[in-house]
């Protein structure tokens, strides 16, 4: 078996680790976004999700951090950590159901000042729905359409961060994905044609 090659996060990783506060600040910043959204749409709470990621990357600096390159790569490690400070949280029942869309200034972030405002009321109208489908799902299978179809990893990152078989990632995410488009043919509201889910997805 071909030995798998360090990847730009790895090398940072292990240049954090050996005291680069550079390298740490370069991880964040590819990695922040990305925790972030996953634990904003497993927790449905905007605080849950600040803490979360705080706490991911607090988790790095520790002496007893427990990545192992053998297992898989950095970000399939840091997702599994959010996953289990998320369900901590849901476990305390400190999340919340309903997604924040607003920003700080209280303006939807997806209602920007366009030449087309009923185009981008519409466009808004489609992603929030998709969000609150997302939502609803079981949280075994809401984590594999977080992962997978809005984060883009790779099944074997994800079955890193969740503890279990590609095969399992596999069959949970053709499941969870059969749900999801069965919500949202019941949303009659939705304005969110099935034909736009990959370009919508990654909006949210």
């Amino acid at each position: 078996m071909t030995p798998r090659l360090p990847d730009a996060e790895h090398q940072l990783f292990v240049r954090m680790r050996q005291g680069d506060e550079q390298a740490f600040v370069a991880l964040y910043r590819r990695k922040q976004s990305a925790i972030y959204r996953f634990a904003l749409h497993m927790s449905g709470s905007a605080t849950v999700a600040e803490d979360v990621t705080q706490e991911v990357f607090m988790a790095l600096l520790r002496d007893e951090c427990g990545f192992d390159p053998e297992r898989g790569t950095v970000s399939g490690y840091l997702f599994g950590i959010a996953r289990k400070l998320v369900l901590r949280n849901l476990e305390r029942g400190r999340s919340d159901v309903t997604l924040d869309t607003e920003s700080e200034d209280g303006v939807a972030p997806e209602l920007a000042v366009t030449d087309d405002p009923l185009a981008e009321l519409t466009h808004r109208e489609g992603i929030e729905a998709l969000r609150r489908a997302v939502v609803t799902l079981p949280r075994r299978y809401r984590e594999v359409v977080v992962l997978c179809d809005l984060e883009e990893i790779d099944y074997a990152e994800a079955a890193v961060a969740l503890g279990c078989p590609i095969g399992t990632v596999r069959s949970r995410l053709h499941r969870a994905r059969a749900l999801l488009l069965e919500k949202l043919h019941q949303d009659r509201g939705s304005g969110l044609p099935l034909s736009r889910w990959k370009t919508v997805r990654c909006e949210i």
